[in-house]
């Protein structure tokens, strides 16, 4: 089937998070206002200069056999929970060719990891190092592969239209669900279950991303360490877990009488080409792809009622985000409730993007918009509507919200969707 502007739908969600082990239990973790950030009570954490994360709130190997987890990372393991939870809640009783509602040669999977199987490759090195090399795994290959979340994904589901995994940092979750839009609209599948994943909490990253001084290092207090816009913030709160949706073709979803969240309008992309970690300051880039997505799918900025901003609590990444909007969007920005839920669940790194396209779907769908925690004096520079404290109504009629996400290396992707 060859189109170019197919409408394109969220038809399930699924996540694992800080706040939940599904998606209702972490959307009410949202909407509450409830931090999933904890100290870290690892023997291997004592010394860090970083003692908190948001670590996962359900354990995976309570959900999936032993001896499967055994085989999987534990970002392949959060992406299969995820993608099943997804699955189902978008009505499919059973994988591609034994659900006849959907053809396994017309579905895909697009599944992101920013820093792939981390724990593995240096779990195994440690056991290589100190027991010997008979010792190592070997599944230890298809285990760190970067792909293997969404291979696993793929072959749980029977998806043959194609597998992909985009690796874009901090923005490689958006990106995926964008790539699965694209796959819908220009007719290359039915369906694509799709979102991001990360597992990086382990003595290694963590001490790395605190060196660099990208990390907060309020243990101390660490329900509070994440603060966007807050001007005491000093850095984001890892976190691990991941976020899939369902997407579908329209036409596909109400032939088999599919529930609709919302519709996903698209997508825009752009690279700032300034520095490896550094986003560039006046927010040119990101103002880019915010007009990039406008350009493409006719979106007009009156439109945008929310917006979840990547904004991780750093000091020039939220200043920036907030300047491009104004860039982009100029007076318009004015009647768009912005939140950053990452003030809850921590940075997700490559897992951002698909737990945080779930609150965005369902934050349209409900029509209710998260708060953002933590912020006791808002910066000065912030000139823009931030839900603060507790959860906002968002209006009646047709409206779109925003998911922003960005990573290091200059990578910038804005999804959008609308109500139905």
């Amino acid at each position: 089937m060859n189109s170019t502007n197919r409408t394109v739908v969220v038809t399930g969600i699924g996540a694992t998070t800080p706040l939940g082990g599904d998606a209702a239990s972490t959307w009410e973790g949202l909407l509450a206002g409830r931090s999933g950030v904890g100290v870290l009570e690892q023997d291997w954490a004592a010394e860090l200069p970083v003692r908190i994360a948001g670590q996962i709130a359900v354990e995976p190997t309570e959900v999936i056999p032993r001896p499967q987890a055994r085989k999987l990372d534990r970002s392949a393991q959060f992406a299969l929970i995820a993608a099943e939870e997804a699955w189902k809640d978008a009505g499919f009783a059973a994988k591609a060719g034994e659900d006849a509602s959907v053809d396994p040669d017309r579905l895909g999977a697009v599944i992101a990891s920013g820093i792939g199987g981390v724990t593995t490759l240096l779990d195994q090195y440690d056991i290589m190092r100190e027991k010997g090399v008979r010792r190592v795994s070997p599944h230890t290959v298809p285990m760190l592969m970067p792909n293997s979340p969404a291979a696993n994904v793929g072959i749980a589901l029977g998806a043959r239209a194609g597998v992909h995994t985009p690796v874009s940092a901090c923005a490689s979750g958006a990106e995926a669900i964008g790539y699965a839009i694209e796959m819908i609209r220009t007719g290359r599948a039915d369906v694509v279950v799709a979102g991001g994943t990360e597992a990086a909490v382990h003595p290694l990253p963590i001490a790395a991303f605190g060196n660099m001084m990208a990390m907060s290092k309020n243990n101390d207090d660490p329900q509070g360490a994440s603060r966007p816009w807050d001007v005491d913030r000093n850095g984001f709160v890892l976190g691990e877990g991941a976020g899939v949706v369902v997407l579908e073709s329209e036409e596909h979803a109400k032939a088999r009488g599919a529930r609709i969240y919302v519709e996903a309008v698209g997508q825009g992309i752009s690279a700032d080409a300034h520095h490896i970690t550094q986003p560039e300051p006046s927010g040119n880039g990101i103002a880019h792809a915010l007009q990039n997505l406008l350009d493409n799918t006719g979106l007009k900025p009156a439109e945008i009622a929310h917006i979840n901003a990547h904004a991780t609590s750093t000091p020039q990444g939220d200043i920036g985000e907030i300047k491009a909007l104004r860039k982009a969007f100029g007076d318009d920005v004015d009647h768009m409730a912005i939140a950053s839920t990452k003030s809850m669940t921590g940075h997700l790194l490559g897992g951002a993007g698909g737990v945080e396209t779930v609150a965005t779907v369902l934050a349209l769908h409900h029509r209710t918009a998260p708060p953002t925690i933590n912020i006791e004096n808002l910066d000065p520079e912030v000139d823009a509507d931030i839900i603060r404290g507790e959860a906002r109504p968002l209006p009646e009629g047709t409206i779109a919200a925003l998911n922003d996400s960005f990573g290091f290396g200059g990578h910038n992707v804005v999804l959008a969707f609308r109500t139905v």
